[in-house]
């Protein structure tokens, strides 16, 4: 099963993530940052798993983000 893997703490806010997939993602308030819904959080590092449909949804905004955040495992 793949995996959404996103270093919260690396992150700069710029939210393309939340502009490309609003349903698995949300800009905090508090901090700028995204937040990957439903994730379970690690040491500031989010995980999230999900089917090969989901997986797809997300390719283009991993390989949008501008500091490489996010990742597919």
């Amino acid at each position: 099963m793949p995996k959404i893997v996103h270093y919260r703490n690396k992150c700069i806010g710029c939210g393309i993530c939340y502009q490309q997939q609003p349903l698995y993602w949300r800009m905090s308030k508090k901090d700028g940052k995204a937040t990957l819904l439903n994730a379970v959080t690690k040491k500031d590092v989010q995980l999230l798993d999900v089917n090969e449909e989901t997986a797809e949804a997300n390719r283009s905004l991993i390989a949008a983000c501008p500091v490489r955040v996010i990742k597919l495992m």
